[in-house]
């Protein structure tokens, strides 16, 4: 599960660089060839109005409290839960899980029902298609958390295993899909997204560092310490033999 884990990260990391270098690659193109004509910028381009960009901003605040941050910070806290051993401690982070799991759901939801009110949705484009999916992979998730097996029961493996996977797979597909907003609100409206950008990309990066360091954590910290009964490694302890001097 541990390398699955892994493998999951470095995809999305892949992705993020992947994401970010093609702005890079498309301005190293020929500048003597435009890669859209003028007259179908000036259809595609978005009219702007006090409103409407309260809108967009309030759309994309509410996205990304749910999915870039909610989201995330409630997969950090019930993977903690699985190192406690008290059972009041494991009680509280659980339900901390679940509300602020429970708070994110209800804020994506705002801001679906925010772009659906009044944005033009013909879900011609990546963006769109994209949240509409995510949307329903959402609220597919917390029945799922609440439909749980007990323990014991052959279907729990299964059970946690989808849950697991879709816990995992909606906030990566609503990050990338954040990067996808941006991008596409810099082509409609020709504002610069950069900063934005690069402090949504510095947040993933520690919140994923916060993520895989988990796992190293007691580790690094039992490096000083021997436990009991505990076997040293034969690479902890590394003796040379130096041979004795004939006299």
């Amino acid at each position: 599960m541990l390398a699955l884990e892994r493998g999951v990260f470095l995809g999305l990391a892949s992705l993020l660089i992947l994401i970010l270098l093609t702005p890079l690659v498309n301005s190293s193109r020929d500048p003597h060839k435009p890669s859209q004509s003028h007259k179908t910028r000036q259809q595609n381009q978005l009219k702007l109005t006090p409103e409407l960009s309260f809108q967009i901003t309030l759309h994309a605040f509410l996205l990304w409290a749910s999915i870039g941050f909610l989201m995330p910070i409630g997969i950090i806290i019930i993977r903690i839960s699985n190192r406690v051993e008290c059972g009041k401690k494991l009680k509280v982070l659980f339900y901390s899980h679940v509300i602020v799991q429970m708070i994110a759901t209800l804020l994506a939801t705002a801001g679906a029902v925010l772009a659906i009110m009044n944005f033009e949705n013909s879900f011609s484009n990546t963006h769109q298609r994209t949240g509409l999916a995510l949307h329903a992979l959402i609220w597919i998730q917390p029945l799922i958390g609440f439909l749980r097996p007990r323990r014991g029961v052959k279907l729990r493996s299964i059970w946690y295993f989808v849950h697991w996977l879709l816990g995992i797979g909606i906030p990566i597909l609503g990050i990338i899909n954040i990067y996808i907003g941006l991008h596409t609100y810099h082509e409609r409206t020709s504002r610069s997204v950069r900063l934005w950008t690069v402090l949504f990309t510095a947040e993933i990066v520690i919140i994923a560092f916060i993520y895989l360091f988990q796992d190293r954590r007691d580790y690094m910290m039992k490096q000083g310490v021997i436990l009991g009964d505990e076997q040293i490694r034969p690479t902890d302890h590394i003796t040379v033999q130096v041979p004795a001097r004939k006299s």
